[in-house]
């Protein structure tokens, strides 16, 4: 196993298109969406074991969540669990993990994955990490996974790549971040777009360069406080950063200018769970095309998918193609083709009921 591969886990999201379900308490990665008996950030971590070193694996998050992180993961060292202050998107996230990794090892090579992906093919998913680790090790080049699109969906990013059947690792023409569905079912349509994952790898040396380049205000930040990494006045100085550090995404702030990008095509079974359409996809359903997951009595429902307390009984009748989820003290009924309102239901519920309800 090689000592100079690093895995950051990024689990600082609350997955507000998953309410009521995933709240800003408990968020979608402390929960057991696919009844595994594994919470997702454990399943993730589980998932790279046999990528790096145990003591390799970091993961970022709000400062909020790390207990929580702690009681999943307490083979984590509290070390390697970065906690930001406040949420900035996924730019200063990655920006502090590799700074810091690269800090203590120069020559890391880096594996960045969300905590709340399911992966299904693991075996062809960790095929496809290695070639990408290997690739980046000897290359200065950014590695994203791409994923064959099935639908077209606004909430991903979209890469169009150059083909080159004689190599898997394809040069990336343009990267898109959430199109809108006009434009998305045109990238569908082609068939020469393929959807980001949000997955990368690449090395320490390489998007050290690439911050400098096209994000270098955050560079800067970091660069300026990398003697405080490991030391007591760690805390006190991220504070700072991130009252700095603009809230973009790696996807706009990067990836979409980086000219040295490439994908590694996957068909490993991935999902990032970010939506109900998404976990319906994944689910087992019923005679009648139900997802369910509850105490119920249906009658004439098709289509749906339920998600309920087990000590509260549902009774439905008539619906189709809806999205039906009760969790703690909300109760959402949604159709289906609507799931992308769930974060206008969300703001609508905190502006006029509190953040109780969130």
């Amino acid at each position: 196993m090689n000592q100079n591969t690093f895995v950051v886990i990024m689990a600082g999201g609350i997955g507000s298109r998953f309410w009521p379900f995933s709240r800003v308490n408990h968020p979608k990665q402390f929960h057991d969406v696919l009844g595994t008996g594994e919470s997702m950030i454990q399943t993730t971590v589980k998932r790279f074991r046999g990528i790096c070193p145990p003591e390799n694996i970091y993961v970022v998050t709000h400062r909020d969540y790390a207990n929580l992180v702690q009681e999943h993961l307490p083979e984590v060292d509290k070390s390697r669990i970065l906690q930001e202050p406040i949420g900035r998107n996924t730019a200063p996230c990655i920006a502090y993990a590799c700074y810091k990794i690269a800090k203590k090892n120069p020559n890391a090579n880096i594996v960045i994955a969300p905590a709340d992906h399911v992966i299904l093919r693991e075996e062809s998913f960790i095929n496809c990490v290695r070639e990408g680790l290997e690739a980046t090790a000897k290359n200065d080049i950014l590695v994203t996974l791409g994923i064959k699109p099935t639908r077209p969906d606004t909430g991903y990013g979209y890469i169009q790549f150059i083909d080159d059947p004689e190599n898997t690792l394809k040069k990336v023409k343009t990267f898109t971040e959430k199109p809108s569905l006009e434009i998305a079912q045109m990238f569908l349509d082609s068939g020469e777009f393929v959807w980001n994952s949000g997955i990368f790898i690449w090395n320490a040396q390489t998007i050290i360069k690439a911050f400098r380049e096209y994000l270098s205000d955050m560079a800067e930040t970091f660069e300026e406080g990398l003697s405080k990494m490991d030391t007591e006045e760690e805390d006190n100085f991220i504070n700072r950063a991130y009252s700095h550090c603009r809230n973009i995404s790696i996807d706009y702030g990067l990836m979409e200018k980086a000219n040295n990008v490439f994908v590694i095509l996957g068909d490993f079974g991935w999902s990032d769970v970010g939506t109900w359409s998404s976990l319906y996809s994944l689910s087992e359903k019923n005679p009648e095309g139900n997802v369910v997951n509850g105490n119920v009595l249906l009658y004439d429902v098709n289509n749906c998918i339920i998600k309920t307390p087990e000590n509260q009984l549902v009774v439905l009748q008539g619906l189709q193609d809806y999205i039906v989820a009760s969790h703690d003290n909300v109760f959402m009924v949604c159709r289906r083709e609507d799931e992308q309102k769930v974060k206008d239901f969300v703001a609508d519920a905190k502006a006029m009921k509190g953040q109780n309800f969130i």
